[in-house]
């Protein structure tokens, strides 16, 4: 985890499609004075955007394999989006203390962060309701938003955050045409995005959940049990 101000963060846009990657270290917040505002999404969005994708016994990359992910954002150049199912090594409080924010909330701080894909891995990138009104944020709808900026952590720690929010380390980006390619190749499932999934439902509960909301059951497709993800 690196704290906000490095000059590295200045030189990458917080939040843009981009091909799948490896590598690097968690977790940096763009700092409100190092990254442009991210425009609210398109009137008219892709349908891609603003759902949830539920990878299939197809999908054979390891890094994706029993995922779910939310598209945050689709055009033709590509697609961004953060895996919501995969639990990463840090808790909340690992963030603050290397960023140096203060929290008295233990809960709060025993929060897991989750691993939100391999593009970016340095980044922050924080899932939730309440509104734009952050230094970087992304609206994935009128109710769901991605906020890259350290203000939405500093506003969580002191009990004045969203209502409802979870923190990723990490994207997944998809090149133009490629999430289209791979939704052809039975790679992924594609269902709404349900609010309950994104902050309540236990992480290894969301695969079979995110299916199960249109009546799908990926244990007869996957022939195993309950497991989230590969072996």
């Amino acid at each position: 985890i690196a704290p906000t101000g490095d000059a590295d963060a200045d030189r990458h846009p917080p939040i843009l499609p981009a091909p799948r990657c490896r590598g690097g270290d968690p977790a940096r917040f763009a700092s409100a004075r190092g990254g442009a505002r991210i425009p609210p999404m398109q009137a008219n969005p892709t349908p891609l955007a603003n759902r949830l994708l539920i990878a299939l016994p197809a999908l054979a990359d390891p890094q994706f394999a029993r995922s779910v992910a939310l598209v945050c954002q689709h055009d033709e150049e590509g697609a961004m989006g953060v895996l919501v199912n995969r639990p990463s090594e840090y808790t909340l409080g690992d963030v603050f203390q290397q960023m140096g924010i203060d929290s008295e909330d233990e809960s709060l701080r025993g929060q897991i962060v989750l691993s939100g894909g391999p593009v970016h891995p340095e980044r922050g990138f924080v899932l939730h309701d309440g509104g734009d009104g952050w230094d970087s944020t992304l609206a994935v709808s009128d109710r769901l938003y991605v906020t890259t900026s350290r203000d939405i952590l500093e506003a969580m720690a002191s009990g004045a955050g969203p209502t409802h929010a979870v923190v990723a380390l990490g994207c997944a980006g998809w090149g133009a045409g490629q999430l289209e390619q791979e939704l052809t190749e039975d790679s992924w499932l594609t269902v709404p995005v349900d609010a309950q999934l994104l902050f309540d439902i236990p992480l290894d509960a969301r695969w079979q959940a995110a299916a199960g909301s249109i009546g799908v059951d990926l244990t007869q497709i996957f022939g195993t049990g309950s497991t989230c993800f590969a072996s």
